[in-house]
């Protein structure tokens, strides 16, 4: 009976015990680099649980989990994240790369296999979106910003629409020639052409506030020339941003902030996560929302007033009522990234994005003494002496979607195919509002306040074709087509908001403005690349377009590089590119308010298509493709594991500079009247402007990067410090002037308006990181200093003013309360620092009067200090 008791026990015993033995499983192993060194403070975790491990000193790690098979993910700050996919017990190498490292690799600039940093023949930055989103900036524009060095971005004060869009440009080269890429494929353009005087007036760029940061894995950034590679738009170098896939976790982030001046709050949650679909398959999902108020960085106005009115209404308001900052935003986002196997060696891909935000921006304010009419009406108050004025504000409902559909597909043995389709599209919605009819008051004795001007829309439909394959180990080819249909249309406004001369601040679309244009476009291209040997690659690549508008162009760029041993590399290139003008240039015809230089107040200027009839008569030709010349130079350098830099020299010729010209008005002859003064006349306007290929420029400059990695502090901390740096100069060679225009006396592109071009971003950018951490905390310091910038006075005479090189220094906390939840805090701009405030010799349109700080040239904007704190949730 005894022994017959104990067998029981032992039989029960041995039967817990198997699902014991057998499913409590420990893993040993070591994370190493690609030199095989052991890596320290490694994070180990059981993907899906809060089961995790720390490596030691040596990279060593034991990690015991319940059952197997299982997957690990290996993760720390400045590594990749690895996930290892574990089916037996044994012990376990894992080899991680260093984030940003030489040997890290990118798939923009070449299409026919994905090379590293150290291999790639150009330059190219590869950054990932938490470093991005380390800055505290709440949208994409404003962190490349104070990360790219040659990335230039702001907010535009008393700009219509501008303001509501922020130009953003590589190189100094204009928002028209930086090509931006969703996971490889072209971004629709935005639907507002910029003509306000502000950086990239007259060019139109990609709203990169449409693309959530929470949807973004990294941004890679070629800084190279590329028409003959992606086309039109890609003289001064490609953004590419790549999206997340399936992610080990879900992601909730929320964040607020604020100024000193207690102004500009805002608001910011984003919701990210993944899941499975079907067999193999994943869904990426991102949802985002984004608040901000308005701030106000005006300056006293030098206006003294006439009627004691007047006196006394500036003496109680000294910035006459303005309002000088970034406008009021709501922003709702919603992406998709998805991709299922199809078979057992294609995949079906797709990725989608509608955002939605609307703004409130204001113009100038209508002082009392500016409006006399309106004030003598009795309209917008009983008496005249009681009228104090009013401003208009600019109000904009701005969509933009991006659809994109394809497959790729094995075409024979090493021959791969990738068929797409890319939709874009954006649209702004104008509504003017507490401001007032002028003609209509005077005609009918009372006047709206609210108008709906109209609006833009621009539509691109993109189909591709890529293959490629490798001819053998050394000889790589990709050759394809694309197809895009491009559509632009002006809405007209309501009739009251074009009435007369318009709804004040922004005269509404008339019915011969408004209308709808399209083009195509057919594209070949092909590139091959040859590894001579293990250390010499050479390359070429050929893109034939034609345009139904604007003909027909051929790009080609030859590259190479040289390996220094397994460490660094020699690489350059030269390349043809070209940028076919957009539909919104060709085609806009619009009366607006503009502030004119010896104006007390905006006047009524026109724009007029460059095929218009009238314009074309005057000997300013159709609109074609810009042409350019990009020739580069650099070194890239491993000097250890954790130390590497790369400099680059550029220079980039353009010809044929599509220019938005000056205001031309009438001449001082009051004798005669000359074609110009005709066209005004026939057209009602005080001023008219037009879209010409008249400028040749010259872009050279030096881009510096150097990274010091895994600087060992204490026991489990580390620093990480990087320099990076962008040293520019841009020359207008030429302005080619209509003969007919010149020989009235007109000067179509004037010493202001070539200002936009050479001097209107910082001269140099540096940027100086230095980032800590630890177990616990990762703490961020970072000093960005913006070079000179010249506020250039205009024809009738001032004296050009160079502001002051400017420093921002920003400092970033985070902190993780467990391995899920980290809180984090930002303070920019910690000392307060603004750009050196206009001088009234510039005799600029706000010289010593409503703007404190220039509205033309920008270096670091005008926000002062501001804070923020925000939570990071993972489950």
């Amino acid at each position: 009976m005894k022994q017959k008791y104990l067998l029981k026990l032992f039989t029960i015993a041995f039967m817990f015990m198997i699902p014991l033995g057998f499913m409590a499983q420990t893993i040993k192993g070591k994370v190493t680099d690609s030199s095989g060194e052991g890596l320290p403070f490694m994070n180990i975790v059981e993907k899906g649980t809060s089961n995790g491990t720390t490596t030691n000193d040596n990279g060593d790690f034991s990690i015991t989990v319940k059952s197997l098979p299982t997957t690990f993910v290996v993760s720390s700050m400045g590594f990749e994240t690895k996930t290892i996919p574990v089916t037996k017990k044994s012990y376990l190498t894992i080899i991680v790369n260093e984030d940003n490292a030489l040997d890290e690799v990118v798939v923009t600039g070449n299409r026919t296999k994905p090379r590293t940093i150290l291999d790639s023949p150009v330059p190219i930055d590869n950054i990932d979106v938490a470093e991005l989103t380390k800055s505290g900036k709440p949208t994409l524009d404003r962190m490349l910003t104070f990360k790219v060095p040659s990335f230039n971005s702001q907010n535009q004060a008393i700009a219509d629409a501008t303001a509501h869009y922020d130009p953003a440009d590589l190189r100094g080269l204009g928002p028209s020639r930086t090509l931006v890429l969703i996971n490889g494929k072209r971004k629709n353009q935005s639907a507002q052409v910029y003509l306000n005087r502000t950086p990239g007036k007259g060019e139109v760029g990609v709203d990169l506030k449409s693309i959530p940061t929470a949807a973004i894995a990294r941004v890679e950034v070629l800084r190279d020339g590329a028409s003959a590679i992606y086309g039109s738009d890609a003289i001064a170098g490609v953004l590419n941003i790549i999206l997340k896939k399936d992610v080990d976790y879900s992601t909730f982030t929320s964040k607020a902030g604020i100024t000193s001046e207690h102004d500009g709050f805002n608001f910011s949650t984003d919701f990210n996560t993944g899941f499975n679909f079907g067999d193999g398959g994943f869904v990426n999902l991102t949802l985002g929302y984004y608040k901000q108020a308005t701030t106000n960085r005006a300056g006293n106005v030098s206006d003294v007033g006439d009627t004691p009115r007047d006196i006394a209404w500036l003496a109680a308001n000294p910035t006459a009522g303005m309002t000088v900052g970034q406008p009021e935003m709501e922003k709702k986002d919603v992406f998709v990234n998805m991709e299922h196997p199809v078979g057992e060696e294609s995949t079906l891909y797709s990725f989608h994005g509608l955002t939605t935000r609307n703004g409130q921006s204001f113009a100038y304010y209508r002082a009392p003494y500016w409006r006399n009419d309106v004030a003598d009406a009795n309209f917008i108050t009983r008496d005249s002496e009681d009228f104090i004025g009013y401003q208009p504000t600019f109000e904009t409902t701005i969509n933009d979607h991006i659809n994109a559909l394809g497959i790729r597909f094995p075409l024979a043995e090493g021959w791969n195919a990738d068929a797409s389709v890319t939709y874009g599209s954006n649209d702004v919605d104008v509504t003017v509002n507490n401001s007032v009819n002028r003609d209509y008051l005077a005609d009918h004795g009372t006047s709206p306040r609210s108008f709906n001007p109209g609006g833009y829309r621009f539509t691109n439909v993109v189909y591709n074709l890529d293959i490629n394959t490798q001819l053998s180990d050394e000889v790589g080819l990709a050759f394809g087509s694309e197809f895009k249909q491009e559509t632009f249309k002006a809405i007209e406004g309501n009739p009251l908001s074009y009435y007369g001369a318009g709804s004040d601040s922004f005269a509404g679309i008339k019915p011969d403005e408004a209308g709808k244009w399209s083009r195509n476009n057919f594209a070949l291209y092909s590139q091959l690349e040859y590894d001579l040997s293990d250390d010499l690659l050479l390359g070429v690549a050929g893109r034939y377009e034609d345009f139904t508008d604007a003909g027909s162009n051929f790009s080609w760029k030859a590259n190479g590089r040289y390996k220094l041993g397994s460490k660094g590399a020699i690489r350059g290139s030269y390349s043809t590119g070209f940028r076919a003008p957009t539909l919104h240039q060709s085609h806009i015809t619009l009366s607006q308010y503009i502030i004119v230089a010896g104006s007390s107040e905006p006047l009524l200027q026109g724009t007029l298509a460059n095929d218009n009839s009238a314009v074309q008569a005057l000997g300013v030709p159709t609109l074609t493709h810009e042409i350019s010349k990009n020739i580069s130079a650099g070194l890239t350098y491993k000097f250890s594991r954790n130390f590497s830099g790369s400099i680059d020299f550029y220079q980039i010729k353009v010809d044929d500079r599509v220019l938005f010209s000056s205001q031309i008005g009438s001449d001082s002859d009051d004798t005669t009247t000359n074609p110009v003064e005709q066209i005004l006349e026939d057209n009602g306007v005080v001023a008219v402007q037009v879209f010409i290929n008249a400028g040749d420029t010259k872009t050279t400059g030096t881009d510096v990067i150097l990274n010091y990695r895994n600087i060992e502090v204490g026991d489990s901390g580390r620093l990480h410090a990087s320099f990076a740096a962008n040293f520019n100069t841009t020359t207008i060679d030429a302005i080619n002037t209509p003969k007919t225009i010149s020989d009235a006396g007109y000067n179509i592109f004037d010493r202001q308006e070539q200002g936009l071009i050479t001097n209107s971003r910082p001269k140099s950018k540096m940027i100086l990181g230095l980032n800590y951490v630890s177990d616990k905390w990762d703490v961020s310091f970072n000093n960005t200093r913006f070079g000179e910038v010249i506020i250039t006075a205009p024809e009738s005479g001032g004296t050009d003013q160079t502001l002051a090189s400017k420093i921002s220094t920003d400092l970033g906390f985070g902190y993780m309360l467990t391995d899920k939840i980290t809180f984090n805090a930002n303070l920019n701009n910690i000392f307060d620092v603004y750009p050196d405030e206009t001088l009234t010799s510039t005799n600029t349109s706000q010289a010593g009067s409503r703007f404190k700080y220039s509205s033309e040239v920008q270096q670091l904007g005008q926000l002062g200090t501001n804070f923020s704190i925000g939570v990071n949730v993972q489950f």
